[in-house]
């Protein structure tokens, strides 16, 4: 049964307080396959760590932007605390790209063009100077950032409940960082979807934008993911070589569960085009504070909050 279709009614949404956790992880003994002899599923996932430091970035300066357009003080708080838990998100995945460097495993060259894409061709005014009104260029931005967030929260549902994992004696470090960043995702997976529908105007434009915001993502997201992990493959400094990123290996990582089946992903899409959707309808926000709850990182980081408080 899919939680996605069928999601958690006792999940308790009213009133629930999106806040960052200020998280650290130690890096030293992570090894560059962190899930053991899987190389092509380890790297699929590690294209998270090329995409999400500039794509997370990016999503606090449209936010920034659109701040003012907030009338709503309670999606004005819970904006802010999406904001504060993106940029812990780009942060830490920053550091592990700092970790693949030291293993002689170099990012640069592709998130380069990451960087471009978020920060020129979604940048704070159109590309080549296209005649697209200031308003309708933030609204389309915001539309990007939700129908992002709508796979966010379906791989963070994901990656707490890949049970494939656990079998897989994946690094610990690693894991925690996934699901800690899974389970922030599935708490704050309404926010950019209220935000679009706040700023976003009314009525058939208003969901005419949010299907156009889908239809650009989707594929230049698969396209992205594609290329990164062909990159990492290709550039690993232990396969020499010896492998390239294959559908093959690709589909054998999800047979036994490594990775989501290309049906979780590709049925996230019709269900945001319906006109009736709610991103509350994805994963279970009791699975992921209860994570939360468990997660060596965050248990850390509020510990830390709690002896900061006492000693304040």
């Amino acid at each position: 049964m899919s939680t996605a279709s069928h999601p958690d009614h006792s999940d308790s949404e009213a009133g629930y307080v999106i806040a960052p956790r200020r998280v650290s992880f130690d890096w030293h003994e992570t090894p560059l396959h962190w899930i053991p002899d899987e190389p092509t599923a380890t790297h699929v996932i590690n294209v998270l760590h090329l995409l999400l430091p500039a794509g997370e970035r990016w999503f606090v300066r449209v936010f920034k932007e659109a701040l003012p357009l907030v009338r709503d003080p309670e999606l004005l708080q819970q904006v802010k605390g999406f904001m504060g838990q993106e940029a812990t998100h780009s942060v830490q995945h920053s550091h592990v790209l700092d970790h693949l460097a030291e293993q002689d495993l170099d990012t640069a060259p592709y998130t380069r063009h990451v960087d471009f894409l978020f920060e020129k061709l979604l940048g704070e005014t159109p590309p080549l100077n296209a005649p697209i009104p200031a308003q309708e260029w933030l609204r389309f931005r915001l539309a990007v950032v939700a129908a992002i967030e709508q796979f966010t929260a379906v791989l963070g549902d994901w990656v707490l409940r890949a049970e494939g994992l656990d079998r897989a004696d994946p690094d610990a470090v690693m894991l925690d960082l996934l699901r800690w960043h899974g389970a922030e995702e599935v708490e704050h997976r309404a926010v950019a979807f209220d935000m679009y529908q706040h700023c976003g105007g009314t009525g058939l434009p208003r969901y005419a934008r949010r299907i156009e915001g889908m239809v650009v993502v989707a594929p230049v997201m698969l396209w992205l993911w594609a290329w990164g992990a062909s990159y990492l493959v290709r550039h690993d400094p232990q396969l020499a070589g010896r492998l390239r990123y294959s559908l093959r290996e690709h589909n054998r990582a999800v047979a036994k569960g490594l990775l989501p089946t290309w049906r979780e992903l590709g049925s996230a899409i019709p269900r945001y085009f319906r006109r009736s959707y709610h991103p509350s309808q994805e994963g279970s926000l009791r699975r992921a504070v209860a994570y939360l709850a468990s997660s060596p990182a965050a248990r850390s980081a509020a510990g830390a909050v709690g002896r900061s408080a006492l000693g304040s």
